[in-house]
C-alpha cells in the first residue's frame, strides 16, 4: 500500500494508544512498587523503568525486524530486514491504513510491558545489574520469537509470518499467548532459578503503600484500552468491541475477587480489588474482539475467581513468585485463550463460533495447544538463561545485601528520607503539654 491509503483517524487513534500502552509500563511500576516493602520500592519501580531505556533501544536495533521481518520458517523474523528502522520510513511504508512507523511504536510499548512483567516475581533479591541483563536475553530469545509467532501476519508488514498465527490460525487478538502466558511462564522460571526470599512463608512481607498499588491498578486499566482497542488498528468498529470488552472485563474480575476473598478471608480487600482488575484485563486481552460483552463478562469473572485461587498455590508448592506473576498473568492468560474456544461469537469481528454457539472443539484445541507451545517454549528457555546468568555472573544479591535492601545496596537510595524529620519520639513526648483540670480549693480564687 501507499501513502494515500493512509487513514488520518486510525493513524491518530493508534498514536494514542501507543501512548497509552506505554503508560502502562509507569503504571506497572506503581502497582509492583507499593506491592513490595519499602525498602525494595526504588528497586521495583527501577526494574520496569530500564526495561523502557533496554527494550526501547533494542526494538528499533533488531527487535521489530525480529517480530515482524520476513519469517524465517514461520519461527522468526529476518533481522537484517528492518534493522534499525531504515527501510520503514519513507511515507510509503504502510500497513492497512496506518504507517508502518506508527506500528512498530505500538508494537514497541507491548515489548517493554512484556519484559517488565517478569520482574514482579523476582522483587527484593535479584541483582540489577543481572536483571538488566536478563531483560535483553529474554526480549532477545523468548519474547521476539513468541511475538513472530503470534502477531506477524502473512502478508501484514512481511509476506510470511509466525506458525501460531497462519499455521495454528489461534485468537490472540492483543497478547493473552505472547505477553501474559509468556510472561507468566517466565517468571515461573526465574524465581525457581532465584529461590525464595529470606522469611519466606515465616515473616510477613506486606505491601508497603496500598494507595500505590490501587494507583497503578488504576493507570493500568486506562492503557489497557490503548493496548486492546488499539490492536483494531483503527477508528472501527472492532475497535469498539475490544473497548467495551475491556471495561467489563476486568470490572467482573474485580467483583469476583473481591467475593472470593469475603467467602475465604472474611473481608475483601484493596490488594485484592487491585489485583481482580489486572487478572481481569489479561483475561479478556486475547479475546477482546472475539467474545461478546456476556462472554466478557464470564471470562473476568473466571479470571477474578481463577487467580484469586491461584495465588495461594506458590505456598503451597513451595516456589517464591513475590508479587503473583504466576498466579494472575500466567493464569488469566490461559483462562482468556483457552475459554475463546468455548465462548467465541460469530456475531463478534473475529466471527468465529466457540462450542457454545455452536462451534466444534476444533478452535478449542488450536487454543489450548497455541497456549502450551508458548508456556512451555517460555519456561525452558528462560530456565536455561537464568541458570545461565548463576552460574556466570550471579542473580542474585547476597543475604547481607537482601536483609538491609535492595534500594540501599544496589542504588545507593531510599525510597523513603525520614532524616529530616525535626523531632524524635523522645521528643515529641517530652513536649506535650497535658492540660489537667484543677478543683479549686474551697475559699480560694
Amino acid at each position: 500500500m501507499t501513502a494515500a491509503n493512509v487513514s488520518t483517524g486510525d493513524t491518530a487513534w493508534v498514536l494514542i494508544s501507543a501512548a497509552l500502552v506505554l503508560l502502562m509500563t509507569p503504571g506497572l511500576a506503581l502497582f509492583y512498587g507499593g506491592m513490595v516493602r519499602a525498602k525494595s520500592v526504588l528497586n521495583m519501580v527501577m526494574m520496569s523503568i530500564v526495561t523502557m531505556g533496554l527494550i526501547g533501544v533494542l526494538w528499533v536495533l533488531v527487535g521489530f525486524s525480529l517480530v515482524f521481518g520476513d519469517s524465517i520458517g514461520g519461527v522468526i523474523g529476518n533481522p537484517f530486514d528492518y534493522a534499525g528502522m531504515i527501510a520503514i520510513l519513507g511515507e510509503d511504508s504502510v500497513v492497512g491504513t496506518i504507517p508502518v512507523l506508527i506500528f512498530a511504536g505500538f508494537q514497541a510499548a507491548f515489548a517493554i510491558i512484556a519484559v517488565a512483567l517478569v520482574s514482579g516475581a523476582v522483587a527484593d533479591r535479584m541483582k540489577f545489574s543481572a536483571w538488566i541483563v536478563f531483560s535483553v536475553v529474554w526480549a532477545l530469545l523468548v519474547y521476539f520469537p513468541a511475538a513472530h509467532w503470534v502477531f506477524a501476519f502473512d502478508d501484514s508488514v512481511s509476506a510470511n509470518g509466525g506458525f501460531i498465527a497462519n499455521v495454528f490460525g489461534a485468537i490472540d487478538f492483543a497478547g493473552g499467548t505472547a505477553i501474559h502466558i509468556n510472561a507468566g511462564a517466565a517468571a515461573l522460571a526465574v524465581c525457581l532459578v532465584l529461590g525464595k526470599r529470606i522469611g519466606f512463608g515465616k515473616t510477613p512481607m506486606r505491601p508497603h503503600n496500598l494507595p500505590m498499588v490501587m494507583l497503578g491498578a488504576a493507570l493500568l486499566w486506562i492503557g489497557w484500552f490503548g493496548f486492546n482497542a488499539g490492536s483494531a488498528l483503527g477508528a472501527n468498529h472492532t475497535a469498539a468491541f475490544a473497548w467495551v470488552n475491556t471495561l467489563v472485563a476486568p470490572a467482573a474480575a474485580l467483583l469476583a475477587w473481591l467475593v472470593v476473598e469475603r467467602i475465604r478471608d472474611g473481608k475483601p480487600t484493596s490488594l485484592g480489588a487491585a489485583s481482580g482488575i489486572v487478572a481481569g484485563l489479561v483475561g479478556i486481552t486475547p479475546a477482546a474482539a472475539a467474545v461478546s460483552p456476556l462472554g466478557a463478562i464470564a471470562i473476568g469473572v473466571l479470571a477474578g475467581v481463577g487467580s484469586a485461587l491461584a495465588i495461594g498455590l506458590k505456598n503451597k508448592l513451595g516456589y517464591d513468585d513475590s508479587l503473583d506473576v504466576v498466579g494472575v498473568h500466567l493464569v488469566a492468560g490461559l483462562i482468556g485463550t483457552i475459554a475463546i474456544g468455548f465462548l467465541a461469537d460469530p456475531a463478534s469481528p473475529t466471527g468465529e463460533a466457540g462450542l457454545f454457539f455452536g462451534g466444534g472443539a476444533e478452535l478449542l484445541g488450536i487454543q489450548t495447544v497455541s497456549a502450551l507451545v508458548v508456556l512451555l517454549y517460555s519456561f525452558i528457555v528462560t530456565l536455561i538463561i537464568a541458570l545461565v546468568i548463576k552460574r556466570t555472573m550471579g542473580i542474585r544479591v547476597s543475604t547481607q545485601d537482601e536483609s538491609t535492601g535492595v534500594d540501599v545496596t544496589e542504588h545507593a537510595e531510599s525510597g523513603y528520607d525520614f532524616s529530616q524529620v525535626p523531632y524524635s519520639a523522645q521528643n515529641v513526648k517530652s513536649t506535650i503539654v497535658i492540660p489537667v483540670k484543677v478543683k479549686e480549693e474551697e475559699g480560694t480564687k
